[in-house]
């Protein structure tokens, strides 16, 4: 990302405003991490469930890898603040892999930093839960964050896979973000159709992945979702890396890439009957 990221600032500091404002004022303008301005909801009571990778060693490049850190945090706290207990899953349970890169100074978003100063939110995290010993249907909203690390093992999980299904036949809300709705993939529909199939919904382009030099992860949402047979659709920006777009489909909600963990979840708390707050 740094590659990316340090010449869309240069190119834009020689006009000026890079200058005035900084470097993480920048990308925000751009689009990266662009603060909600939407509705936000509340639905006391009600559970959550944030689902993440397991998969940190190797990433693209042979990098350290994981979730992207606020596509983890900015629905944690969505979901916290509209006054839902929500609980941290990973495919292998324990600690949650975060992308360090997601950390760097001028990409941390304002959730990263709550979450960085908050113990009971990183105890959770260190202490995830296991997919395989879960009962999806416990939970009224189940939310996919995304990251390179879930190129990995999102998609390849059956026992999620089992679990979006349980939860979707129950009348749950699901949703995600970025690389995260790789997790549908295993997902069956009550008639026994894979879920996806003919649903309209998003997730990171194979533009962005490409501008992003990233070639060697084993699956591709894009890519993945439309032979899955989904309605694929997305909004592009001089650098996809900025783009913003959700997509609503029934109880299914998709985010297309980091800029989009708030709205989602919003948008999934207003389906499971999520007052104006």
């Amino acid at each position: 990302m740094l590659a990316v990221l340090i010449p869309v600032a240069a190119a834009v500091a020689v006009a000026g405003v890079g200058l005035r404002f900084g470097l993480p004022a920048l990308l925000r303008a751009l689009g990266l991490h662009a603060p909600y301005r939407g509705p936000k909801r509340a639905l006391p009571g009600a559970r959550a469930l944030i689902v993440t990778t397991s998969h940190a060693v190797p990433g693209p490049k042979g990098r350290p890898t994981g979730v992207f850190a606020s596509e983890l945090t900015a629905p944690y706290y969505a979901f916290k603040d509209a006054g839902l207990r929500v609980d941290l899953a990973s495919i292998a349970g324990g600690p949650i892999p975060v992308d360090p890169e997601s950390f760097r100074w001028f990409v941390v978003s304002d959730s990263d930093r709550r979450f960085l100063a908050d113990p009971q939110a990183r105890g959770l995290a260190e202490r995830s839960l296991r997919v395989d010993d879960l009962d999806f249907t416990a939970y009224d909203l189940v939310f996919l964050a995304g990251g390179w690390g879930a190129a990995y093992d999102l998609g390849a999980s059956t026992a999620l896979g089992r679990g979006i299904g349980a939860a979707w036949a129950a009348g749950r809300v699901v949703g995600g973000v970025c690389h995260g709705p790789l997790g549908l993939l295993q997902a069956r529909d009550t008639d026994g159709e894979p879920l996806v199939r003919g649903r309209r919904l998003t997730a990171v382009t194979d533009r962005q992945v490409a501008q992003l030099g990233i070639r060697s992860t084993p699956q591709h949402p894009e890519r993945e979702l439309r032979a899955a047979g989904a309605r694929y659709e997305c909004a592009h920006a001089w650098l996809d890396l900025f783009a913003r777009h959700v997509v609503v489909d029934g109880r299914l909600v998709t985010g297309q890439n980091q800029n989009d963990g708030e709205e989602t979840a919003q948008r999934m708390l207003e389906l499971a009957g999520g007052v104006p707050r």
